[in-house]
């Protein structure tokens, strides 16, 4: 692919404000271009629709970054050298899709992504039995998202998949919850859900990555297992507001 055809967007622009507004910067910068990336253990020209895993975190989708870095640790998660597939997206064509941003913290809250991220993540029947309650809650927070053609939000991959269950479990405030996700630097990624949001991906080329890479991604699991240990280490907060004090509140309204 010819690169010079396309007006490039800076990647660390979009993050810092497609994330934040998205139609807003779409219609500014309506003749420009993206770089997204896709990080595999092999070659992914033509991206199928639905082709992922179903029990991954908006169900089977095709999953993006803005940050070849962290497409680079993904492609090597399982020890092994992989690429980073690189598209580019007009933001002409993007504007015009049915987009679910999470990481817009004026229309969503943890709690909208949290219940997709429970109805399509694969729980095992002891966890489910033991926190119904709580996971009955928080199903009035679901979005469906078969209605868009892309879903923006954050990543909640295994390295930090327990932070959300200890919230459910009421063992982790929603505060912490927030600042673990919404507040930390743990990477927003892009599912593109549908037909038409995978026709506007132009393929350009697929990056070998480093050797350097080979390990990184349990490197990540061991530093998130820690952090995870400390927070729930802390002693309880009654400053704090817990999953059972948000259903307390409900049931008293």
């Amino acid at each position: 692919m010819n690169t010079k055809t396309f007006n490039l967007v800076n990647n660390e622009d979009i993050i810092s404000t497609i994330v934040q507004n998205n139609c807003d910067f779409l219609e500014n910068e309506y003749n420009e271009s993206m770089i997204i990336y896709h990080g595999s253990k092999e070659v992914i020209s033509s991206p199928i629709v639905k082709g992922s895993n179903p029990n991954n975190d908006y169900g089977p989708s095709f999953y993006m970054t803005l940050d070849l870095e962290s497409a680079k640790e993904w492609a090597c998660k399982n020890d092994a050298i992989g690429v980073a597939n690189k598209y580019y997206v007009r933001l002409s064509s993007f504007k015009s899709l049915k987009i679910l941003d999470l990481t817009d913290k004026n229309k969503y809250s943890v709690l909208n992504w949290l219940a997709i991220l429970v109805h399509f993540r694969s729980l095992t029947d002891a966890f489910i039995n033991k926190n119904r309650l709580a996971i009955n809650w928080l199903s009035k927070y679901y979005i469906d998202v078969d209605q868009y053609d892309v879903v923006i939000g954050y990543r909640a991959d295994d390295a930090y998949f327990k932070f959300p269950m200890s919230f459910i479990s009421n063992d982790l405030a929603i505060e912490d919850l927030e600042e673990t996700y919404m507040l930390g630097n743990l990477g927003v990624q892009f599912a593109f859900m549908s037909k038409r949001a995978l026709s506007m991906l132009k393929y350009s080329d697929s990056i070998p990555c480093e050797k350097e890479y080979v390990g990184k991604y349990r490197d990540n699991v061991i530093v998130a297992t820690q952090e995870f240990n400390k927070m729930l280490d802390k002693p309880r907060d009654i400053n704090k507001t817990y999953i059972f004090d948000l259903i307390r509140r409900d049931n008293e309204n």
